[in-house]
This record gives structure tokens, sequence and C-alpha cells, in this order.
């Protein structure tokens, strides 16, 4: 029998700066929720949205796997690898911060606002050397089937390298079609996050935002009842 924890969209953290409309999954900066501070090694599903030209000045990070999809819009990136540039919509960005590293995220647009998830995974090796990349991933290839966007280091599955035997997929999954997951291991979990659309897994339907993790699990069904944009995140439940 699955074991699954049920996060609706409007039980998330908010914190709204103004140039910054944040709705935070799990337990980040002013916002703590004891019952939701990580889903196994996923530590934090942060999904924002920033004003023309605004953005994070220089910060650093270290140990941790740093993923950010924009959703809509473009993000201008610089970091202290020497890695500046922008990432559109439909490509997906990684950073190994490892030892540790700095740098800006700022919107590339100053008239039109950029939706972008930010995702953080605690990575399985401390202290490794930093690392950047940065791929965009065709949308009609994820047509009612999985996309694999990220896979782990070492690993020959598609997709952007991370420190971590984590996976993240996404799907755009047609009204009335079903799909199937299989765990790469039976003591992972996943962390499904509905973009945009409705669908129903495990006994429990999940609309624009709403996310479910589920685990004790060798597989998962998904149903769309209608066309949704479907991210999901396959993390070690131990740390």
């Amino acid at each position: 029998m699955s074991k699954t924890i049920y996060h609706a969209a409007d039980t998330r953290g908010h914190a709204d700066h103004g140039w910054l409309n944040a709705h935070h999954s799990f337990s980040f900066a002013g916002y703590y929720d004891a019952s939701r501070i990580h889903f196994g090694a996923l530590r934090v599903l942060n999904d924002d949205i920033v004003a023309g030209g605004m953005g994070f000045g220089t910060h650093p990070h270290d140990n941790m796997e740093i993923i950010t999809i924009p959703l809509e819009g473009a993000l201008e990136h610089k970091d202290s690898m020497g890695n500046a540039g922008v990432i559109q919509s439909g490509e997906v960005q990684v950073m190994s911060a490892g030892t540790g590293i700095r740098h800006s995220e700022y919107n590339h647009l100053v008239d039109e606002r950029i939706n972008l998830l930010q995702i953080w995974i605690i990575p399985n090796k401390r202290n490794v050397q930093p690392r950047y990349d940065q791929q965009r991933f065709d949308e009609k290839d994820r047509l009612n089937q999985w996309q694999m966007l990220v896979s782990p280091i070492g690993n020959n599955d598609l997709g952007l390298k991370i420190q971590q035997d984590a996976w993240i997929c996404r799907t755009n999954l047609s009204a009335g079609k079903s799909i199937s997951y299989n765990m790469h291991n039976n003591t992972n979990g996943v962390y499904i996050f509905v973009i945009n659309g409705t669908v129903s897994t495990e006994g429990q339907q999940l609309q624009k935002r709403d996310a479910i993790g589920i685990s004790e699990t060798e597989n998962i069904n998904v149903t769309a009842q209608m066309d949704s944009d479907i991210l999901m995140l396959e993390v070690p439940m131990q740390l």
C-alpha cells in the first residue's frame, strides 16, 4: 500500500514582495511549516513570478543541486564559474553548487514578468566541484509521454545531470489519457506537481499547482481529466 501526502496549491507558503510573488511548497525563507521541510531529498520547490527587470542579486549556495525551469519569460543568469547568459521558457538549468558558488538571476525583459520553478535537491555527495549546464527541451517530445529533464550523474538516462539518484520528468498529458511511471528504486518516492490542468492519481484529484508525494510503491499511474502539464520528481526518501 503506497503512502501519500497531498499539498493543495492554496496551502503553500506565500510571500508577495511586489517585485517577487513567491509560492513555496516547502519551508523557505520566512515560511516555516514543521510538517513541510522536505520530501525525501527534495528540499525546495518554489513557484516564483518576478517583475520585469527585477531579480535576485548575487548570493551564495553550497552543497545543493539547483534546478531552474522557466515556465514563461526569460531569466538572465551570471555566476562565479564564469557562466553568463539567458535561460528561456522551454529550457532547464542545473547547478551543482558543491564547494560553493555565487550567482545572480534577473528577469531578462523589462516589460514582461517571468514565471519560474526553482527546485533544490539535497546531493548524495558533499563538496563536489561546482558545475553548470542548461538545455532546451522540445515540447512535442513530452506529448503523452515522460520527457526526461534531469537524471543522476553516471546514469545513461537522458537529461541534465545532478549529484543525486533523482530523476525529473515532464509530460503534457491530453484529456482522457493515462500515463504510468515505474520507479528506478522502490525505496524512492515521487512528487507530482501539476503545472496546469487537472489529473488524478492514487485516488486524489489534483488541479493547477496542487501536488502529491507518493512513496512505498513501485509504480504510479496518472490520468488527465483535461489537457495537463505535469512535473514529476523521483527522489530518495532516505537521506
